[in-house]
């Protein structure tokens, strides 16, 4: 029996109409409904016509997650007084609760891709809707697109609804072809924010770590709350370890302390779900109660202020959720929650001044995310550099050519970027392509069960308790009973059904299975040990196991999960197996290379013959007859590296430098750029040939960089004969003293006794440019610097003479120096000559 009552209740009843006008108009729209109006399970209702009058469609609903997606169909099915399965079913990985009546299904968008590449014309499929659309997940913007180019293309009649949490629907709006904006009201309650930052400074996250001086704050707060507030709380953490950390500090609270996130018993998200049976309830939670369930009861919210996104460094092939600062938006979206019912509170747990420099919103997935996954579903959908797909945000150049990369070597797409069979096999295990080639190259070695057993560990990481030894957790997940062994083990058994093995692991150890399935998935990371505990993995990245593992004594090891934290040197082992050499082999050798190897190693020319594994040398001996051309490759990497000092310079040479570097900044061409980034841009064209007979570091030094620089005079244009006209270096002044000129700032500077330039009226000029003047004392101190003589000589000359004369009452200091010769000597050695 339909429960009319609870379905007049919900506030997006009201934006209904609007809704199907904008469908019926356009077939598109975007669905503004703050979270609890219910958007996800009254409107896929009233689409699929199962409430009132209308035709009945088929509906399905693109959650993503799956306890939402498993929430959702729940709370729909109550509403219509049956259970899951009849009218309303859903679809999450490796559990489909439908039936031959089902007309709504939720799915995850994970799930809604998988049927996307199989099924694009959606057969029999009225409407989609795209929930929760403003947190910016990956796999949501992907089926976007993805429904796009169907309606496009094969099927204009399919309704496409994107709905959000939130009113930044303006993206999404254009996106669609600017849709229809359809906005709900919601019931919002005030809610009191009160600011209670941690009484001494906490670290701020890196990785996944958090300050565990932190988590000791939130429980106090939640402590406070209960003592303050009346009502539930929902406190805001991270992760599942956090979660179970504060859980752990609220042991004896007068209030039943529940968990909800991904991995939570399904008994126990219903309980959440269900509401309060009386007893007060404490509910930690991760960001998944922002919007995507609604907790019944609650009437407090402690934010920790901290959420986990995905990051990836594409350079050293690390990739994982790390711990960040949640964006404002995920914080009104957090507070809000406290309002749904009656009047709330928020506490957050940090200082108010550091609201205002949060982010705004979080970083769309695709901004931040290892692409290889989203790199395979376009090549399989026929659009390998995502160039047509409408995205909200194009991917990144650099995370897609990384994703590429990935995707080549293990063969899921061709030199063209085009998927491959393989690929599109590995596309459908519902799996990252990386655990996908582990699962498929592995069941050939050592059996699809036991391939099964380590890509399960793989694709969900175990609790710590497991440690950090992969094969001691495929051992305590076998014999385990708890929430994470079950969802393990319904993951061997959905990977073993779809998979074929020929290979037999019985004759290996489960040490041997688990290191060779690792090494496959990560081949980047299989590391070789370099002493006291330490490792260095193919990608060129150190690592290191905890101090107490078992690990570290390992000769080789196949490195599952790590993760680097902010500022250190090497990245930190949380979870690898011990491999011997033929296995590392085996999983990385495409990524073995042999040659001649010439650098520039700690200031000298290094030639080995070299057999390695990209960054890890499996082999090393000395080559006595090296490549010339690698040998001269390494002299100018050393050049580059530690400058062109290496080269023999002496003061005249400096000086040809800095002149050749004047006539270029003042004449422009054929004047030649001779700064450090123009000379060893092209060092052919003046070190040569003495740069390819050079062997080592003290063949550089014999180098004449004077007679090499010369070679850059323009010669050809006859402009070369004019260096010294142009740029001179001396000038004779009228004492007929040759006084050099220096060339190293914006003005040639002329440093000359104030006395050589007596009848001098106008000032030196060199390429054009006028000298800069130094007027030294006779005692060579400077007394005045001009640019302008005939100025000097009319304002300046009488303060200095009137200063420096009866300090140096034996040289001349006429009244009028236009009218005596200019002299460097003394005025009695000038009355004797």
């Amino acid at each position: 029996m339909i429960r009319t009552e609870a379905l007049d209740r919900l506030p997006v009843r009201t934006a209904v109409p609007a809704l199907r006008r904008a469908l019926d108009d356009r077939g598109v729209a975007v669905l503004c409904a703050p979270p609890g109006t219910g958007k996800t399970t009254l409107v896929p209702l009233v689409l699929a016509g199962l409430t009132g009058r209308g035709p009945v469609r088929r509906v399905v609903v693109a959650e993503p997650r799956r306890i939402a997606a498993r929430a959702a169909a729940r709370r729909m099915a109550w509403l219509l007084g049956e259970r899951p399965g009849e009218r309303v079913g859903f679809t999450v990985r490796g559990e489909r609760v439908v039936g031959r009546e089902t007309v709504v299904e939720v799915v995850t968008t994970g799930v809604l891709l998988q049927r996307l590449q199989r099924d694009q014309e959606l057969a029999g499929v009225d409407a989609v809707i795209i929930d929760e659309c403003h947190e910016r997940h990956l796999d949501a913007d992907t089926v976007a697109a993805f429904l796009l180019d169907v309606r496009e293309a094969i099927r204009p009649d399919l309704r496409l609804v994107a709905a959000s949490a939130t009113t930044d629907a303006e993206g999404w709006a254009r996106l669609l072809g600017d849709a229809p904006v359809v906005e709900a009201e919601g019931v919002a309650y005030p809610v009191e924010v009160l600011w209670a930052p941690p009484v001494r400074p906490v670290k701020p996250p890196h990785g996944m770590r958090v300050d565990p001086a932190l988590l000791t704050h939130v429980a106090a707060t939640v402590r406070r709350a209960l003592a303050e507030r009346e009502g539930d709380v929902l406190c805001f953490l991270p992760g599942v370890g956090e979660i179970g950390r504060v859980a752990g500090q609220l042991a004896g609270v007068d209030a039943e302390v529940l968990q909800v996130h991904g991995r939570a018993p399904a008994a126990v998200q219903d309980a959440v779900l269900a509401g309060s049976s009386g007893t007060r309830r404490v509910v930690l939670a991760t960001s998944v109660a922002e919007s995507s369930l609604t907790v019944p009861g609650v009437r407090v919210v402690v934010d920790s202020g901290l959420a986990r996104e995905p990051r990836t460094d594409h350079a050293r092939g690390l990739s994982a959720l790390s711990t960040v600062r949640a964006s404002r938006a995920a914080g009104r979206q957090r507070a809000g929650r406290a309002g749904r019912e009656a009047p709330g509170a928020v506490y957050r747990c940090w200082d108010q001044a550091e609201d205002g420099r949060l982010a705004r919103f979080p970083a769309p997935e695709i901004k931040v995310a290892d692409l290889a996954a989203f790199a395979l579903q376009a090549a399989c959908w026929g659009d390998p550099d995502a160039s047509s797909l409408a995205l909200l945000d194009p991917p990144p150049a650099g995370a897609m050519g990384a994703a590429r990369e990935v995707l080549a070597a293990i063969g899921a797409v061709g030199a063209d970027g085009r998927v491959t069979g393989r690929g599109v096999r590995m596309s459908r295990l519902g799996l990252h392509p990386r655990l996908a080639r582990a699962l498929l190259d592995g069941a050939a070695e050592v059996g699809a069960r036991r391939a099964a057993e380590v890509v399960a560990l793989l694709s969900e990481e175990p609790p710590r308790e497991y440690g950090d030894d992969l094969a001691a957790a495929l051992r305590a997940a076998r014999r385990g009973q708890d929430g994470y062994a079950v969802r393990w083990k319904q993951e061997v058994r959905r990977l073993s059904a779809q998979v074929d093995g020929a290979g037999s692991g019985e004759a290996r150890s489960d040490d041997a299975v688990v290191g060779l399935v690792a090494a496959l998935a990560f081949p980047e990371r299989v590391a070789r040990a370099r002493g006291d505990g330490a490792f260095l993995m193919v990608s060129g990245t150190g690592a290191e196991p905890r101090d107490a593992s078992r690990l570290r004594g390992a000769p080789w090891l196949a490195v599952a999960v790590a993760d680097r934290p902010a500022h250190a040197v090497s990245a930190r082992v949380r979870l690898a197996a011990v491999v011997d050499e033929g296995t590392a082999l085996l999983a990385a050798g495409h990524l073995r290379v042999r040659g001649e190897e010439v650098r520039w190693v700690d200031g000298e020319v290094v030639a080995r013959s070299v057999d390695r594994l990209s960054a890890v040398e499996l082999a090393v001996r000395p080559l006595k007859q090296p490549d010339p051309e690698l040998v001269r490759g390494a002299l100018v990497e050393g050049l580059r590296r530690e400058g062109l000092g290496l080269l023999r310079w002496n003061r005249e040479t400096e000086q040809l430098r800095l002149r050749l570097a004047f006539l270029h900044r003042v004449r422009g061409a054929p004047w030649p750029d001779v700064s450090d980034g123009a000379l060893l841009a092209d060092p052919d064209a003046w070190l040569e040939p003495e740069l390819s007979r050079a062997r080592r570091r003290f063949d550089l030094g014999r180098i004449d960089a004077g007679q090499a620089l010369r070679r850059l005079l323009p010669w050809a244009s006859g402009e070369a004969g004019r260096l010294d006209e142009l740029a001179p270096e001396r000038i004779e002044v009228p004492s007929g003293s040759r006084i050099r000129v220096e060339y190293g700032g914006e003005q040639p500077v002329l440093a000359v006794k104030l006395q050589e330039l007596f009848g001098l009226a106008e000032t030196p000029r060199v390429a054009g440019v006028p000298v800069l003047v130094h007027l030294l004392s006779p005692a060579g101190r400077p007394a005045a610097v001009t640019a302008d003589l005939a100025s000097f000589w009319r304002e300046g000359y009488k303060a200095v003479r009137a200063e420096l004369r009866g300090r140096y009452p034996r040289h001349p200091w006429p009244e009028d120096p236009a009218t005596v010769p200019a002299t460097r000597f003394t005025s009695a050695r000038l009355r004797r000559s």
